[in-house]
């Protein structure tokens, strides 16, 4: 006895089957991610090390090459690549498909540890080991700009007041942001004057390291009062920096603004973020891994509008990138596929059959097929996806002819006098495996990180 023969003779347990199927099927489609394209994390693993102040030349010889060295001798790597610029080192190492990510970047973290002695003693931290993540790339940005704020300004204000309305939206992992500038206070000194003073830039440097703390001062405790003793050594002005002693020279104390000039400015000026010449900043919205990026669409959007009543008159914000239109515009065309596929079948059947109940028989296998694939995508870990709503056009057609066959040769047993019972039972006996090898065959041919539509069983006519 075969399934749709089961089905048949037990109609209420086939009816109790579809709707745990529909029920499942919901279930896991509540807790699908959808994003562009499947998470696919490709074995590479990759290697940052910083050393301001250093040529290229001066990092590949010390840094670059010594990593190189240490990290060649894991197994299974099929390519290194490595960068070395003005003050960083980035290494690049590609593992074949077949080696776990996480042993590879176990196994590069124990090399890198190990080389870590033979670079140079004064580095800023160790070199930083970090796995390919598909997650990590932002989906959403949008551009603050002013015409009459400075960038420093503008980073302050996205940083305490646009971030924290925005990282707290469901499924966001964290915001970056792009073309910052954080303040700093910069010293400028004048080599002629510290050579007069004898004064070099490596004493400038301990004066700072010296004065500029804040130590834990204790308390003091009486019969009836206990104080909290806090010193206030940071320096936090220009003339406070200014009016720092280097050391005394000659009895004389010789300060920062005797031999240069303290002054705020931002952190970094090599990069900036422009637009028509007017500088800004933007703001990328990064997803958590598996989450729904249309829900994080929909979400950030109703919140632009409320960050758009609420910000200053001078600040003006865009959107300047949205991964999630093309994940709106895919599933809109999926929907509208199903739509005009169900109208022709329906048709088509009719004008066939010539009966309506056999013609809306597919409206009720198609969605049980589908909605129940959804709870199979949950658990194999798949995201609805361009490639998984292609799957879904395809599926549906799979159903569609599956269904359309067995329901003709179930109508030919009746045309040959067969009452309906026998008819279906005969009908989807003879060809129930011709049906499931067409199907296993027409499914060899959709990627594996495709859903799987499963038979349901044929409907009496």
């Amino acid at each position: 006895m075969n399934i749709s023969e089961l089905s048949l003779r037990r109609p209420v347990l086939a009816i109790v089957m579809n709707i745990i199927i529909v029920v499942f099927g919901i279930i896991g489609f509540k807790f699908l991610g959808v994003r562009d394209y499947p998470a696919i994390d490709p074995p590479n693993i990759s290697v940052r090390t910083s050393y301001p102040g250093a040529n290229s030349d001066i990092i590949e010889t010390q840094i670059t090459e010594p990593l190189e060295k240490a990290v060649n001798g894991i197994a299974g790597i099929k390519n290194i690549t490595s960068s070395s610029s003005n003050g960083s080192s980035n290494i690049n190492v590609e593992f074949d498909l077949s080696v776990d990510l996480e042993s590879a970047a176990n196994d590069v973290r124990d090399k890198v540890s190990q080389a870590v002695r033979s670079l140079p003693s004064d580095l800023d931290a160790p070199p930083v080991v970090s796995k390919a993540d598909a997650s990590s790339d932002p989906i959403l940005s949008m551009t603050v700009q002013s015409n009459t704020r400075n960038q420093l300004q503008m980073t302050e204000y996205a940083n305490n007041v646009l971030v924290e309305r925005l990282q707290t939206i469901p499924g966001v992992s964290g915001i970056q942001i792009w073309g910052e500038k954080r303040y700093a206070m910069r010293i400028w000194l004048n080599p002629s004057e510290l050579n007069a003073y004898k004064i070099t830039g490596n004493d400038v440097q301990a004066a700072l390291l010296r004065e500029n703390v804040e130590l834990p001062s204790g308390k003091i405790s009486g019969n009836n009062t206990e104080l909290t003793v806090r010193t206030f050594g940071r320096l936090n002005t220009e003339e406070e920096f200014n009016n720092l002693i280097i050391r005394n020279v000659n009895g004389a104390d010789v300060r920062i603004r005797d031999v240069g000039e303290a002054v705020l400015g931002p952190e970094n000026e090599e990069t900036v973020l422009k637009e028509s010449g007017t500088p800004m900043i933007a703001l990328a919205i990064v997803p958590q891994p598996g989450s729904n990026y249309v829900s994080i669409s929909d979400e950030f959007y109703k919140r632009l509008e409320q960050i758009k009543k609420d910000v200053p008159e001078d600040v003006k914000i865009n959107i300047a990138l949205d991964q999630t239109k093309f994940i709106k515009k895919s599933i809109l065309e999926v929907e509208e596929t199903m739509m005009v596929a169900f109208l022709l079948v329906v048709m088509i059947i009719y004008l066939f059959f010539r009966e309506w109940i056999i013609a809306i028989r597919p409206l009720i296998d198609i969605p049980v097929s589908l909605i129940g694939a959804f709870f199979i995508m949950y658990l194999m870990g798949f995201t609805i996806n361009v490639l998984s709503l292609l799957a879904i056009v395809l599926a549906t057609g799979l159903v569609v002819d599956d269904g359309i066959v067995v329901t003709e040769n179930i109508y030919k047993k009746i045309e040959k006098g067969m009452n309906k019972w026998q008819a279906a039972v005969e009908g989807s006996r003879e060809i129930y495996f011709a049906v499931i090898a067409t199907s296993i065959t027409s499914r060899r041919s959709v990627p594996s990180n495709h859903l799987f539509t499963g038979f349901c069983g044929p409907a009496l006519p």
